[in-house]
Order: structure tokens, then C-alpha cells, then sequence
């Protein structure tokens, strides 16, 4: 079955809503927005492990554009959040616009548009393609030797499932970020024993991370709209310390630093605390914000394995000191393929290039948004996006209403097609190498999931002002613009 569109997104996560729904308020119906999986959401549709939480406060974690002021926590759960997403598609009406279950398998550019096709075989038209399709996403799997022989549950945490039961039985955790805390947090007070493989400790700054809203200020905030703008725009403004003290060395980012060494020595036993001091400064990987997890692995039922895995039998994990740990269930907390953006999808451009060919070096984009040889090809929170900094709802709007000017030129026939200039991107690029220079995550010390395979680091190193300016009007300077 073939379709024809005026733009096709892909991705009904946090970005894809923004920009469906930007849109919808520009008065833009003719879209679609694919989305592989059975409900929007993205990451939080993807992720219903034990003990997902948001590491951002509740308040900042919303659209400007659908203000919830009754949040349940002032750390949202995963089902909160992944029901609000429900809401908001619900509210701006883009259900009709919506294909769930649908996987893009590939993308090509035949001048003068895009032709999509997917998994089941239908066929999308379109003059702009717009991927959506999020960082987090494509789960990481270890080769680990005879992780396939376990006889139990073996799950990944970005693929949960309801039906593997952790009461009672003994946990093997591997993965020490966010997700790996989160889990071992949640599981403690229910597992027989939980055994955390963390070859690599984070820091965890504390964090009021299971703290109630009260039902008396959601009221509030409710009666009191222009009041609850405020709290928004006074978190959004607090957001920007984040991008201070990651990208610039200063007083800001020693005092961050120090709380996050303090809060170490809540743990009391001085060898299990050596075990959780990790060899970089705090800030380099993405920062863990927890007000529990330091509690739980003091608890007798919960342990921490700093060797190496060695291998996996049918019953147990073998590390690397010899050492034979028996397990009903592996859980593996460790991560996502991050910079793997469009992918599996193939992608090809003008002249076909495809998207292997033109990444060859690694993701490279003009201003995260657009790369050359791709004309009326745009991504939300593409390479070098503000992952580690800066509101990724704040940076999704900001990206959509800078796409929708291009979109906006091609119905008024100003324009029929509109890509960067390798000038530009190369520009863009070297702006960014130059600026990573003194961030926490080129000085601190750390690997992380920032980097890429050659090293670099694919995030934003600019602060939100930055970010602003680059993304509020196109210049046509840098780009090949066709007309007529």
C-alpha cells in the first residue's frame, strides 16, 4: 500500500510528539508519524524495568506546551511519564496521524522527495523525512561467554519482562549506571540476594529520588497556571547550571563534585566504600542521582563484585579471580548502542549516499539537526545533542520549530529542497572539537557512553543560549538551498 505525505516522522518518542505536535499548531495536517513499537513514548515505552525512575525533576521533565503540574513524585516513575506521553499525543490530537507497529526498514531520496518503506511492506511518499528515533534506544548486549547456556531468566533492562520473578530469588545484576542503581535500589528489599557486577563503580550524587508531591501543592500548581509556568521556567533557568559546570571548569562544578564525594561516605564500611570510589572525577560519565542506593547495598542481602566476568555456566558466574556465584536471574543493566541514531534503518541520500558512507568517520551532523547529502532530511536530538546538559524536551521544541521554517518555505514555494553544505558541517564540527577541549567529559578521566568508537565525544558542549541562537532561524548561507 502506498501513501503520499507531506512529512513523514519516525519515532513516537519525546521528539517525535514534539514535533508532531508543532505541527498541529502551525496548522500542518498533512504528517505521519511511524512508530515501530505498540505505544509512543519511546524510551519510556521500551523500559518498564523495576525502579525506573526519571533522573531529572518532574517539573523540568515536560513540554512548555502541556504543563502537568500533578506530578505524583518530584522525580516522575517510567509509567507516569510514558502516560503522560499518552496524554499529550491524546490532547493535541495526533492520534490519526499515528501508525504504531510499524518499523521503517529503509529510507531513500528520489528528487524531489523521500520514499519510505517498512517491515510490512507499505510505502510512504514524502517531501520531508524527519527521524526521531531517539539515543537510547538499541539495547547493548556484552559478549560475555555462555551468557546464551543460563538456564533462568537471563533480561535486559531496556526489554523487560513482567513475567521473570525476582521475590525471593538470588539477582545477578551486571551494569553499574542509572539503570543498574535504579534496579538494585527496587530489588533489595524483595530479593533473596542481589549481586551487583560493577567492574566500573559510578558516583551518585544524592537525590530526593522517591520523594511524594503533595496532593495540596498538584492543587495548587493547577488553580494557579501562570504559577506553575513559573515553576517550569524557574526549573528550565536551574537546568543551566548542569550545562555550567559539565562544559566549564569552575567553582560551581568543584562544590558538585565534593557533594558527590560526600555523599560516598555514607557508606560506612570503609573496604565496600573503596569498592564503590570510581577512578575519575564525578561528572564524566552521565551523573547518577539516587537517595537510595548507597542505603541498599549496605543491606546484608545485597554484594558487590568488582572482578571480571570470566563466564556464564547454566547455573552460576564464573569472575575472573575463580570465584563460582550460583543465580536463579541475570539482569543486565548495561546499556544502550547510543550512537547507533537511525540505524538499522538504511538510509540513503542524493546521489546515493547512503548513511554508512556518509558516517564512514563516525556520526557527524550540522548543528545535530541535518547532514549534506540528505536534502529535506532533518533529525531531532541527532549527533552531538545536548544528551549530558541541557532540557532534551526544551532542545526537541526548539529543533521542531526550526525544521517547520524549512517546511514552512517549501508550502509557500519558496523552496523544494534544502540540505547543509559540507562547509558548514565541517565548521559546525570543528566548533564542537574545539569546545569539548575543557568539559568534565574530556578532563575527567572516564569512558563512557558519550564517546564514540574513535574516542570523541558525541555530545553538545555549548550552553543553552548557544543552543538557542544556532536553532532559532536557519541561515541559508550554509545551506544548498534548491528553488523553484
Amino acid at each position: 500500500m502506498s501513501h503520499r505525505v507531506l512529512a513523514v516522522i519516525i519515532g513516537a518518542g519525546m521528539s517525535g510528539i514534539a514535533m508532531g505536535t508543532t505541527l498541529r499548531q502551525a496548522g500542518i495536517e498533512d504528517f505521519l508519524i511511524l512508530e515501530k513499537g505498540t505505544d509512543v513514548g519511546g524510551v519510556w515505552h521500551w523500559n518498564r524495568y523495576p525502579g525506573l525512575t526519571c533522573d531529572v525533576p518532574s517539573h523540568l521533565y515536560q513540554y512548555s506546551f502541556a504543563p502537568k503540574p500533578d506530578w505524583k513524585r518530584v522525580f516522575a516513575t517510567g509509567p507516569e511519564i510514558q502516560q503522560y506521553h499518552r496524554d499529550v499525543v491524546e490532547q493535541f490530537g495526533l492520534g490519526p496521524r499515528l501508525r504504531t507497529g510499524t518499523t521503517v526498514t529503509s529510507a531513500r531520496y528520489t528528487d524531489p522527495g523521500w520514499v519510505v518503506e517498512t517491515a510490512s511492506g507499505d510505502r510512504y511518499e514524502c517531501d520531508f523525512l524527519i527521524a526521531a528515533t531517539g539515543v537510547l534506544h538499541h539495547p547493548s548486549i556484552p559478549a560475555i561467554d555462555g551468557l546464551d547456556t543460563f538456564a533462568g531468566p537471563v533480561v535486559h533492562t531496556a526489554r523487560w519482562d513482567d513475567t521473570v520473578t525476582t521475590r525471593g530469588q538470588r539477582v545477578a545484576l551486571i551494569g553499574t549506571g542509572s539503570t543498574g542503581v535504579q534496579v538494585v535500589s527496587a530489588l533489595q528489599p524483595e530479593a533473596r540476594q542481589v549481586t551487583q557486577f560493577a567492574r566500573t563503580p559510578q558516583w551518585v550524587l544524592w537525590g530526593p529520588t522517591g520523594l511524594r508531591q503533595s496532593a495540596a501543592i498538584s492543587k495548587a500548581l493547577a488553580r494557579m497556571p501562570s504559577v506553575n509556568r513559573r515553576v517550569y521556567g524557574t526549573a528550565l533557568w536551574a537546568s543551566g547550571i548542569l550545562a555550567d559546570i559539565t562544559t566549564r571548569p569552575s567553582w560551581r562544578r568543584s562544590l558538585v563534585q565534593s557533594l558527590a564525594r560526600l555523599h560516598l561516605r555514607s557508606v560506612r564500611d570503609p573496604a565496600l566504600r573503596a569498592q564503590l570510589t570510581p577512578g575519575y572525577e564525578p561528572l564524566c560519565k552521565r551523573q547518577v542521582v539516587s537517595g537510595s542506593y548507597y542505603k541498599a547495598v549496605q543491606q546484608p542481602n545485597v554484594d558487590i563484585v568488582s572482578a571480571g566476568i570470566e563466564r556464564v555456566t547454566e547455573t552460576s558466574i564464573i569472575t575472573t579471580d575463580g570465584i563460582e556465584r550460583e543465580f536463579d536471574v541475570i539482569i543486565l543493566a548495561t546499556g544502550f548502542e547510543a550512537h547507533h541514531y537511525m540505524r538499522p534503518m538504511q538510509l540513503t541520500g542524493r546521489d546515493g549516499i547512503t548513511l554508512d558512507e556518509a558516517w564512514v568517520k563516525g556520526p557527524r551532523a550540522y548543528r545535530m539537526t541535518a547532514m549534506p547529502g540528505f536534502p529535506n532530511f532533518f533529525t531531532l536530538l541527532g549527533p552531538n545533542s545536548p544528551i549530558g546538559s541541557i532540557s532534551l524536551q526544551y532542545t526537541a521544541e526548539l529543533t521542531s520549530r526550526y525544521i517547520l521554517q524549512f517546511i514552512q518555505r517549501f508550502r509557500a514555494g519558496e523552496l523544494t529542497a534544502a540540505e547543509p553544505t559540507e562547509e558548514a558541517t565541517r565548521e559546525f564540527n570543528e566548533q564542537v572539537r574545539e569546545a569539548i577541549g575543557p568539559t568534565i567529559w574530556n578532563t575527567g578521566g572516564c569512558n563512557s557512553w558519550y564517546q564514540n568508537e574513535d574516542g570523541t565525544i558525541d555530545l553538545w558542549p555549548f550552553d543553552r543560549k548557544t543552543l538557542t541562537a544556532m536553532l532559532s532561524t536557519p541561515d541559508d548561507r550554509h545551506f544548498r538551498i534548491t528553488r523553484g
